[in-house]
């Protein structure tokens, strides 16, 4: 049986037992504004509340899986907002919360294309599995930006990334899915335009298995992740990098298409 929700920030499918989510905010390449957060979100759950749906793939439509925060909503606020919401997030809508809060914990797996920037990069590395297509180009955008990259350095240390991930992470570099692959970091890499049968293909065999079984596992992957990248978290909260000069710099050229002036380290 084949359901569907389609016109939506994220368009929810469900064929038999596996589940797709599509993030459709294509015009802006999918950056994550605090709605969209939200409405991933909001699937997440009723995926994890459908009793037929065993296993999710998240995807996004257009030329990107998504090109990160929404710079000009979640980058560009005052001092007050950041003050008062803790951070660039909306009250509510922390992408770290996104996988970490189920109540079933079945199984998500990312299926990204284009590019995977910044916020994005975390949202992917999050998931369970990832089928990447080939050529996709990945990037840890808040090195540049001022924010720094623990906790994207966090995830891929935990997926195996080893001495790559600190070169993603210092670095700030494009690196493409091939790149991950060979770094542990993702689990396949599909020919161009089969990023989705590929990914589709991965949750059939995973539900061949019992449920409860997969979910254990699940559960165990995630709580441990989650308890590193709260710590990471914990650590670096007190710097409040989102009030220095440099991140104010950074989001304000980037919003004017243009190079930032030098960074002062302030």
């Amino acid at each position: 049986m084949t359901q569907s929700q389609t016109g939506t920030l994220v368009d929810y499918e469900r064929d038999g037992e596996i589940v797709t989510l599509t993030l459709n905010r294509p015009d802006k390449l999918n950056a994550f504004n605090d709605e969209l957060v939200g409405a991933l979100s909001d699937a997440l759950h009723r995926f994890d509340m459908e009793d037929e749906a065993q296993i999710a793939i998240i995807t996004g439509r257009g030329r990107a899986f998504s090109s990160g925060a929404d710079v000009k909503q979640r980058q560009l606020r005052s001092r007050e907002e950041f003050l008062r919401l803790g951070g660039p997030q909306g009250r509510g809508t922390h992408s770290a919360d996104l996988l970490t809060r189920s109540v079933n914990w079945k199984p998500v797996i990312a299926a990204p294309h284009g590019y995977v920037l910044g916020l994005s990069v975390g949202i992917v590395l999050e998931c369970d599995l990832i089928v990447a297509e080939e050529g996709t180009r990945f990037q840890i955008t808040e090195t540049s930006r001022g924010l720094g990259a623990g906790r994207y350095w966090g995830i891929m240390q935990f997926r195996g990334g080893g001495a790559f991930a600190m070169e993603a992470a210092f670095a700030g570099r494009y690196f493409t899915a091939e790149e991950a692959l060979a770094a542990n970091l993702i689990n396949r890499v599909a020919p161009k335009g089969r990023y989705l049968d590929m990914a589709r293909e991965l949750a059939r065999d995973v539900v061949k298995n019992p449920p409860l079984s997969v979910r254990s596992t699940v559960r165990t992957r995630r709580w441990y992740m989650d308890r590193m990248t709260r710590e990471i978290m914990h650590q670096t909260a007190p710097e409040r990098l989102y009030l220095s000069e440099d991140f104010q710099e950074a989001a304000r050229a980037f919003t004017e298409k243009r190079k930032p002036a030098k960074f002062k380290g302030r």
